[in-house]
């Protein structure tokens, strides 16, 4: 029930995102109708095509893919037309007469339609406004998906999707009540209904543009989750079954923090409960098993992470500074791999990373989750501080805030009796991938290129599944992008077929990464990347030299751009010069 409560309400914040603009237009075409045979149809069906077609796209293989592709094309011109019909009554009257039909059950809306308003044409309207919708998936309903990936088709996944559609749906109802009485108003005393109409006919092709140009799923999502993930954090914290409230201040991570051992010391920290079991666990690297008993009187920091996640990356420096310096304090740090990817499930690839990473504090592969269902975690990274009596006192989720976690551990190293003196924060001096980010100039997210969660695909031969396809490379939009030569597309990854075939990006970031992997042989592949059709000289990556060469040795994620002046849009184009690589997803800094 609580979780059904934190999607209702992450479902209602939604009208405060900018990501609901493209669907309000085809919302507030309905004002001044009836709302039980009206607005209510129209809000059900969208609520319920959208938790349908949500479920079916996180658990489902990639005909579900292909048909919501389908359906949202269909719902497109079908809008369309519904906007020019409301726009020119002229132009309806050409179209043919089945058309013509449709249309007036559609236009009962502006008054200028034949047919009286119908509860089948509302929901009809509603089953369209479904298939487009492409909500942001900010905390709540990245929860909710995460949740679905992990243990697949089920009602409990359908039922939360469902709640969160039925938030969004009562916000837009509340909205239209009240927009439909100043519409309403305006055509009593001011007479032009007919500029009202004509004017949501203009709002509504205008949402149809901006949903085919992949607006809706890009920087309108990438402004929504700026604008409403904090709120959204809120809600999950408060409602939680562990909340996060009276959580320390923030503590830059330059200032000194100052323990007085002369008087006994009580954190404020919250308990948030037990911690869980550490069983379940397929390897330990590093240590041998460890249980919460063998903890008790220690402090620990159980870190969820993998190998090829860049959030993760950025977080070690710190995870191994706190380790090493608070070891002789009694803090013990547990790592604990919960793969995303397949590869990252294979325990010489983790060995790998750890040897990479110079990763010497305890390592629980939990390769079949049981550890991160047992913490109820949906995240990586996330920390979580357990005391020296074994509850649960703070978490973090993401990266960033590592004086507030600092500081956190340290209290809870004063409450166990630790002899604290006064410290200044640690300041790891992280390079190449390890670096944080340049959050004021990132307006490009993280991009999967396998189909199951492939979004702003720029070829124009269409993402072909678990098919040996040629493609061409198009010119991408910002955030867009495609492949050329013959790649086979999975549900993880895109796989070279044969030699010469490239990837290219339209970005604008000051790093982008690559999750790349040789093939099946394990043989190097070569590479070739330029950036602007010119080798990036300076602003070269990591894994890469000035002249744009590099080498795919090992399954890992790869920094191949790091600009090095000013941050701006930049084309990025990758050329393997062997076949078999194995590409699995973007991500930027």
């Amino acid at each position: 029930m609580t979780l059904l409560i934190i999607a209702y309400l992450g479902g209602a914040l939604t009208i405060l995102s900018p990501c609901i603009l493209p669907i309000l237009p085809f919302v507030f075409a309905r004002a001044g109708q009836p709302f039980v045979k009206s607005t209510l149809p129209m809000l059900a069906g969208m609520a319920a095509t959208f938790a349908l077609v949500a479920t079916l796209a996180a658990v489902g293989g990639s005909w579900a893919i292909r048909a919501n592709e389908y359906g949202r094309l269909a719902a497109i011109v079908l809008l369309a037309l519904f906007g020019a019909s409301l726009l020119s009554p002229r132009f309806a009257s050409t179209l043919a007469r089945p058309i013509v039909d449709l249309g007036n059950n559609l236009l009962n809306a502006n008054g200028g339609g034949r047919a009286a308003p119908t509860v089948k044409s509302a929901l009809f309207l509603g089953v369209a406004t479904g298939l487009l919708w492409a909500p942001c998936a900010g905390p709540i309903l990245g929860l909710v998906l995460t949740g679905a990936a992990l243990q697949g088709a089920n009602l409990q996944t359908t039922f939360l999707l469902a709640a969160y559609a039925a938030g969004a749906a009562t916000s837009l109802a509340v909205a239209l009540l009240v927009g439909g009485r100043i519409f309403a108003a305006m055509k009593r005393s001011l007479g032009f209904g007919d500029r009202i109409r004509q004017g949501l006919g203009a709002a509504v092709l205008a949402g149809v543009a901006v949903i085919a140009l992949g607006l809706d799923t890009s920087l309108l999502s990438w402004l929504s989750y700026a604008s409403t993930a904090s709120l959204e954090q809120a809600v999950l914290d408060r409602l939680h079954a562990k909340p996060a409230g009276g959580a320390p201040s923030e503590v830059a991570s330059n200032d000194v923090l100052i323990a007085d051992a002369k008087k006994p010391f009580r954190s404020d920290l919250p308990v948030e409960g037990y911690a869980p079991s550490l069983d379940g666990a397929v390897e330990w690297l590093n240590s041998k098993p460890l249980t919460t008993e063998q903890l008790r009187g220690k402090v620990v920091l159980v870190d969820f992470w993998t190998y090829s996640c860049i959030n993760c990356i950025r977080t070690i420096p710190y995870v191994k500074a706190w380790a090493e310096k608070y070891a002789d304090q009694g803090l013990v740090v547990i790592g604990v791999h919960a793969p995303e990817f397949a590869f990252e499930k294979k325990l010489d690839n983790v060995k790998k990373a750890l040897s990479d990473f110079e990763i010497a504090y305890p390592v629980a592969i939990d390769n079949d989750y049981k550890i991160w269902r047992a913490f109820e975690n949906s995240y990586w990274p996330a920390g979580y501080l357990i005391d020296a009596e074994g509850q649960i006192r703070y978490h973090h989720f993401g990266e960033g805030n590592y004086g507030r976690t600092e500081k956190a551990i340290q209290d809870l190293l004063r409450e166990a009796g630790g002899q604290m003196t006064s410290s200044t924060a640690v300041a790891p001096d992280a390079k190449g991938v390890e670096a944080g980010p340049d959050l004021g100039n990132i307006r490009s997210g993280e991009t999967y290129l396998g189909y199951e969660q492939a979004a702003n695909f720029a070829s124009p031969e269409g993402l072909q599944a678990d098919a040996p396809q040629n493609y061409s490379i198009a010119e991408p939009g910002l955030n867009g992008w495609g492949l050329s030569g013959t790649w086979t597309v999975g549900k993880d990854e895109a796989r070279l077929d044969e030699a010469g075939g490239g990837i290219t990006y339209r970005f604008s970031a000051r790093d982008l990464h690559l999750v790349l992997g040789p093939g099946a042989d394990g043989k190097p592949i070569r590479f070739q990347v330029t950036v602007d059709g010119k080798a990036p000289g300076p602003d070269h990556g990591s894994d890469i030299d000035a002249d744009g060469n590099g080498t795919v040795t090992a399954t890992r994620l790869y920094q191949l751009v790091r600009q090095s002046g000013t941050v701006g849009a930049r084309n990025f184009q990758i050329r393997f010069l062997d076949p078999g690589v194995q590409a699995y997803a973007f991500t930027f800094g």
